[in-house]
């Protein structure tokens, strides 16, 4: 998303950019990064509209801000929201992507559209992610013709970072307040608090929430090692595996199967799996998921 449509004429002059995210900590929702640019003689007048750390501003000031800064012809903007199933899938994946590498990647790619609208960047200022000039130099090695400025508490030190903070919290928060749940199983309620680990409406939320069998809806971020403490009683699934084992005497490949046997499945088919299979009886919970019952795979 960015708020620019036909390339202005400031933006043929040599700009800068702040990148900044939101919601790195949450176990609930997106993490957003945003960032804002601007034409490099446009920063004194950047200074003075307001900007600031957006941890350090209250919602409707920072929702004001970010109205303001949507209108104005001299700044352009964009997002990238990192939904929760993506960041959880990237960091459990066999080749694991940590949220360092994800934060980088979706900094990279803010950089990267913005040129590939003709945008003429030359500095850019990022509020760091891990070792600041092991990012500085990453950055750098990508985008050889742009100065690159990582540092620490970027956001509160140089007004475009400042406002690409209000760019990001705004987009998260409008994203986990207009979150449409996908689960329609029943007492599901929105209740749930900032989202933080530690916010008390945050925890409860999970505990209702949690599933013995398919864990956490899909707001949650399920590889967050909060949500370990809420996986104790969950039902244990030993799934088929694809390895393959030698056999040594006669050089073939012998699959290995494990049975399911945690969640009842057995090599016959009994009556009551027939009775689940024709949808009659079932579960409420599978019925609104469409979840049919397998025998063979």
């Amino acid at each position: 998303m960015s708020s620019l449509g036909q390339l202005p004429i400031w933006a043929s002059k040599p700009c800068i950019m702040g990148i900044d995210e939101a919601g790195r900590g949450p176990v609930l929702g997106p993490m957003v990064y945003g960032c804002l640019y601007c034409a490099r003689s446009y920063q004194k007048i950047l200074s003075t509209l307001q900007f600031a750390d957006s941890k350090t501003l209250k919602e409707q000031k920072r929702e004001e801000l970010f109205e303001e800064l949507k209108t104005n012809k001299s700044i352009g903007w964009a997002v990238d929201v990192i939904d929760p199933r993506d960041l959880s899938a990237k960091m459990l994946k066999k080749n694991k992507v940590n949220l360092n590498e994800i934060s980088h990647n979706s900094a990279i790619g803010l950089v990267r559209k913005t040129l590939d609208l003709g945008v003429l960047l030359t500095e850019v200022y990022v509020d760091t992610v891990g070792d600041p000039e092991k990012y500085r130099v990453k950055l750098s090695e990508i985008f050889p013709a742009i100065k690159f400025v990582v540092t620490k508490k970027a956001d509160s030190l140089y007004p475009v970072v400042s406002g690409a903070s209000i760019v990001a919290k705004v987009t998260r928060d409008r994203a986990l307040r207009d979150w449409v749940l996908d689960e329609t199983a029943e007492n599901m309620q929105r209740n749930f608090g900032s989202g933080y680990p530690g916010d008390p409406e945050t925890k409860a939320w999970l505990d209702h929430h949690k599933h013995t069998l398919f864990g956490f809806p899909t707001l949650v971020r399920f590889s967050w090692g909060t949500c370990n403490a809420y996986s104790k009683d969950s039902v244990e699934v030993v799934w088929e595996s694809d390895a393959s084992e030698e056999d040594e005497s006669n050089g073939r490949a012998s699959k290995r199967q494990m049975k399911l046997t945690n969640i009842g499945f057995t090599g016959v088919k009994t009556k009551s799996e027939d009775i689940e299979s024709s949808g009659k009886g079932r579960c409420k919970f599978f019925q609104a998921r469409k979840l049919e019952l397998l025998s063979q795979f």
